[in-house]
């Protein structure tokens, strides 16, 4: 390890961690930081129960990428992004998690999907992870099977156009952006 990495490790150090709230998905905890200079802080640290979800970036057949199209009340406004969810527990596979949100929120599926990235989400205040999956082919398998409070549109895109939207800030979802970026950059 670089050893200039090593010893910023060691300037700030937990002291505590206090649980203020379990949630069903989240937990959220206050920490007690000593600094450098020996003071101590308190930061927020969000806890992912199920360590975090997948995300998948599915291409059609004609080079098209799906994405859905949602009602999202945290950012108050409709939002575009690829389809993803949390890990129903702890112990699935961020796969089989990517696998089960494309089928659920799209009602479509492929037979070639392989790992893209991973990213940590809110390194700063969470540990939340996404995986996210590359979804080749992909070909409707049937009707959407939505939770009750989901209400989602599919739409399609070509790789260019959403690149563009991504650079005009119309999409700001940031695994979405990662997961296109990261496809538009990958040889393969």
């Amino acid at each position: 390890m670089d050893k200039r990495i090593k010893q910023i490790d060691n300037r700030i150090r937990r002291i505590r961690r206090d649980k203020v709230y379990e949630g069903s998905v989240f937990d959220f905890y206050q920490d007690t930081m000593q600094l450098p200079d020996g003071n101590l802080e308190k930061w927020d640290f969000v806890a992912h129960r199920r360590v975090g979800g997948a995300c998948v970036v599915p291409v059609l057949s004609d080079g098209s990428i799906l994405l859905i199209r949602q009602f999202r009340p945290a950012v108050d406004r409709v939002t575009l992004e690829l389809p993803a969810g949390a890990r129903d527990k702890a112990s699935e596979r961020p796969y089989d998690a990517a696998i089960r949100e494309l089928r659920e929120e799209t009602g479509y599926s492929s037979s070639d999907v392989q790992p893209l990235i991973r990213l940590q989400t809110a390194t700063s205040w969470s540990n939340e992870e996404t995986d996210v999956y590359l979804a080749k082919n992909c070909r409707r398998e049937g009707e959407q099977n939505l939770d009750e409070a989901e209400d989602i549109e599919v739409i399609s895109y070509p790789l260019k156009k959403l690149l563009a939207m991504i650079y005009s800030g119309e999409i700001r979802d940031a695994k979405t952006v990662a997961g296109i970026l990261a496809y538009a950059a990958a040889d393969l």
